[in-house]
């Protein structure tokens, strides 16, 4: 599997993220968490594979996680429901999301990056 950037290209972190990357000449493929949200299905694994909790695949500070409430629903809703509800709109998702063989990274720490890269 090829790196993947899934971003939103008007993310001033999401654009940090990117530059990190192509600084450090680490190979990657662009996704547009809008065009193209990542799926359930994806969702599941990398909530799988990463061992992080789903509620830190959020972004909370979003205008569209405030606007559902979500503060308030999230606890009160299943696994499935929030993974449903994350694959419905790529604003909900936290970003950037660096997705490699080994990692899952969520928003962007150059410290994190560098350990786990």
């Amino acid at each position: 599997m090829k790196n993947r950037l899934i971003w939103y290209p008007k993310c001033s972190t999401c654009q940090k993220a990117k530059k990190y990357l192509q600084d450090n000449q680490i190979p990657f493929e662009e996704q547009h968490i809008v065009e193209d949200t990542p799926t359930k299905e994806e969702l599941e694994k990398w909530l799988k594979q990463s061992g992080i909790e789903i509620k830190k695949f959020f972004n909370t500070s979003g205008l569209k996680y405030k606007e559902l409430n979500l503060k308030e629903k999230l606890p009160h809703m299943t696994e499935k429901e929030k993974i449903e509800l994350l694959a419905s709109n790529g604003m909900l998702i936290k970003r950037p999301l660096f997705i490699t063989d080994k990692n899952i990274l969520i928003g962007f720490k150059e410290k994190e990056w560098r350990e786990k890269i």
